[in-house]
Order: structure tokens, then sequence, then C-alpha cells
């Protein structure tokens, strides 16, 4: 399944002409910036991550970090995340090597769902006629799959914090199934992942699809979650609770 970044053909084809016309590391930096923009430009705050360090380490400071790349630079992330482009820029171009995360909860919410599961459920979901929106996949054996938030600032009675999420270890009813929103984040494409064989998160359904509601997506994932329970040795959903 590859990458739709960009959505139409046209849009996509003068994107890759361009880069091809640039040198290999201005190429690779004038792109990721590109997707982070795309990104934001859908309506998904950014805030900057921390990016893989040789030998399977984070390019934080602490020692034994439990999600390296994982996890954002600042303790303030939920604040400094934005959508404000010439802010992303900044980043980007000050911060070469870094991931980026999106902050769930604000706009959006993510549903988070084994690899397998997932390519099921997308399959099933977009031979229905199912609107999907954006979906991102991860080389450590995760599906995203970015919906509308279920919960605003205006509307306090449908917010509920990320600790009371489906976690993979402790909820039958939604085995492997974790959904990200008010106080948690995932990474966003383009991102790189700790290992030696250069492990990426991507964009499977790029940002420029509409966010769906997260209910019309979730009987297709819990379902295929329930067929693969057992079966998986992927890892567990992230962020981890420290």
């Amino acid at each position: 399944m590859s990458a739709t970044f960009g959505g139409r053909s046209g849009r996509q084809g003068k994107l890759s002409q361009w880069l091809l016309g640039r040198r290999p590391k201005e190429a690779d930096a004038d792109g990721r910036e590109a997707e982070l923009l795309a990104a934001a430009a859908a309506g998904l705050p950014l805030a900057p991550a921390a990016h893989p360090a040789p030998g399977y380490r984070c390019s934080c400071d602490r020692v034994g970090c439990p999600t390296p790349a994982r996890h954002p630079v600042s303790f303030a992330w939920q604040t400094q995340s934005t959508t404000d482009r010439a802010q992303i820029e900044r980043w980007a171009r000050h911060q070469p090597q870094a991931n980026f995360i999106t902050a769930t909860g604000m706009t959006h919410d993510v549903l988070d769902v084994p690899l397998e599961a997932g390519r099921e459920a997308l399959e099933r979901l977009l031979g229905s006629g199912v609107e999907v929106g954006p979906v991102a996949e991860s080389d450590d054996g995760r599906m995203l799959f970015f919906t509308l938030t279920r919960g605003t600032p205006e509307d306090e009675d449908e917010w509920w914090p990320c600790e009371l999420d489906c976690h993979p270890e402790t909820m039958d009813e939604h085995p492997g199934l974790r959904w990200h929103c008010r106080g948690s984040y995932v990474l966003v494409p383009p991102a790189r992942l700790p290992g030696d064989d250069d492990q990426q998160v991507r964009w499977v359904r790029g940002p420029e699809h509409a966010l769906p509601d997260p209910l019309s997506l979730l009987e297709a994932l819990t379902d295929a979650c329930g067929r693969h329970a057992g079966t998986s040795t992927e890892s567990a959903a992230w962020p981890l609770r420290h």
C-alpha cells in the first residue's frame, strides 16, 4: 500500500517534479517541510518531538527513555502545539532531524490499532464506501486512523482524558485499540523510528482527506482487532505511560 500524500495526481506530480530538481539533502528537507505544512493546513496541531540517535537511543538526555524518538521535546507540548505555518517552518528548519507529534483532542482524535488489523479494516471500510480520512502506517507495527474529535472545550461533558482510552493490555472489549484523545499525541508523518532498517511513520492516505466521525470507523476497527487479538506480536500502542 503506497502513500498518497498530495492527494490529486496533478498536485502530486508537480511536487515530485520539483523535488527531482533538488539536491538529495535539500529535497529531503523540502519534502519533509511540505508534508508537515500539509498536516497543519488540515488542522493537525504540531509540536517538535525527539528523533532517533545511534544505538537504538533517543535524542533526549533521559537514560533508558521508554519511548525513544516518539515523544515531544517540551513538557509544554499541549500549549505549544500549533497549526501556524510560520512557526512550523521555523521549527522544521532549525531542528532538521526532529520528528513532530500532533496533539489529539483539540481538533482531531486518532484510533491506533495493530497494523494487520488496521489494513484489514481499511480495506473493508473503503470497499463499503465509508469516508475514512487520513491514515498513517508505522513500521513498528501500528496503523493510525485520524478522525474528528468527540469533544470540544464548549462541550466539556463530551471530553474524557487519555487515561480512559482503550489500552491493549486492559480492555477486552477493544483488544489492541487505543483511542488517542484529550491529553494524548501521536507522531505525524514523516517521522523516523529507532532501528537498523530506517523505520518510519508514513501516510497511507494523506491529510488532504477530510476527517471522519470516529464512530463511523469504530465497529470495523474493533472487529478487525478482535480477529487479530492473541495472534499478533506487534508492539503496544504509544505513547506509553511512564
